[in-house]
């Protein structure tokens, strides 16, 4: 039930523990996909192409990089949405800026072709 703004709301023992919990989880799993993310970058698992997503290069690491493309694409609505651009613009600027900040070793797509940066 949704309580008028004037009236206070007060949460159970419950709720605050779901909140905690669920506030904990987020935190965690953001930490965790990219902790991973640089893990498989790094084993060369995974790499970033030119489109701004990211591509299993091991199949191994296909679950990881669908999940990674989902926030990734998410975002890159939100901002296309806002700046009236299209996805795939949005997504080919951030992999410009995020080719530069790559540590060297990193497999990244140039031209449809793989290379170490």
């Amino acid at each position: 039930m949704i309580k008028p703004m004037n009236e206070k709301c007060t949460m159970t023992s419950r709720e605050k523990v779901f909140i905690i919990m669920f506030v904990t989880f987020v935190l965690f799993t953001s930490v965790a996909l990219a902790a991973s993310l640089e893990e498989l970058r790094a084993s060369g698992a995974i790499g970033e192409s030119s489109t701004g997503y990211v591509v299993a290069r091991d199949s191994s690491a296909r679950s990881q990089a669908d999940t990674i493309n989902a926030q990734r694409r998410e975002i890159y609505q939100q901002k296309a949405a806002a700046q009236g651009v299209s996805v795939d613009q949005v997504g080919k600027v951030y992999a410009q800026e995020l080719f530069k900040t790559l540590p060297g070793g990193t497999w990244i797509q140039v031209n449809e072709q793989w290379v170490k940066k």
